[in-house]
């Protein structure tokens, strides 16, 4: 199991996001999608469209849905005639619900502890007694081995978590992970 909790997104994920993003504020126009609805029946030319539909602008939308790769225009016969470009939307399609590559190389273990653990800080503890024991064997990583932490060092190290320090102290003695004497205390050995 890794020590390290990736804190940074992936370029996937950040690409994702930004195709999401463009997306939803190009079709947040009620005639743009309009316009898409017309072109998922059939290729039709700017005027065809402006008759059908009733809209103004149609020039504009379909420049901006072929900008974003949703439509695409062809000339037949000297007129020009858009369809939806059926090609971009499926890679759209994989790009937006293709599976995290990052977690599907983590171990089983890893992603138990990416749920309770996000961006490096504790959000929530597992009730299932294993998962709780797996949780505080990260956050005892924060201890160097045979260093001895005055109790206002280990508060410190404790502070940012969803839970309070006081209280992963607390579970880091009684699970033997930090041992304390006379207000010092010192990570113990892993097994």
């Amino acid at each position: 199991m890794t020590q390290a909790i990736q804190t940074n997104q992936p370029n996937a994920q950040m690409e994702r996001q930004a195709t999401l993003l463009n997306l939803s504020k190009l079709l947040l126009d009620e005639e743009r999608l309009k316009i898409l609805g017309a072109l998922a029946q059939q290729p039709c030319s700017a005027a065809t469209l402006t008759t059908q539909l009733a809209i103004g602008r149609v020039q504009l939308h379909l420049h901006k849905l072929e900008e974003a790769g949703l439509v695409k225009k062809r000339t037949e016969q000297g007129a020009e005639r858009y369809q939806l470009d059926s090609d971009q939307i499926r890679q759209f399609k994989k790009l937006l619900f293709a599976r995290d590559e990052s977690n599907e190389a983590q171990s089983p273990a890893d992603k138990d502890l990416a749920k309770f653990i996000k961006q490096n800080q504790i959000v929530q503890l597992p009730v299932h007694p294993a998962k709780l024991q797996m949780v505080l064997e990260w956050l005892v990583g924060k201890f160097q081995p045979g260093v001895a932490y005055p109790e206002k060092e280990v508060n410190e190290l404790l502070k940012g978590h969803a839970i309070d320090h006081v209280t992963l102290r607390r579970l880091l003695i009684d699970h033997l992970l930090l041992a304390r004497e006379a207000g010092i205390y010192q990570r113990k050995p892993m097994e």
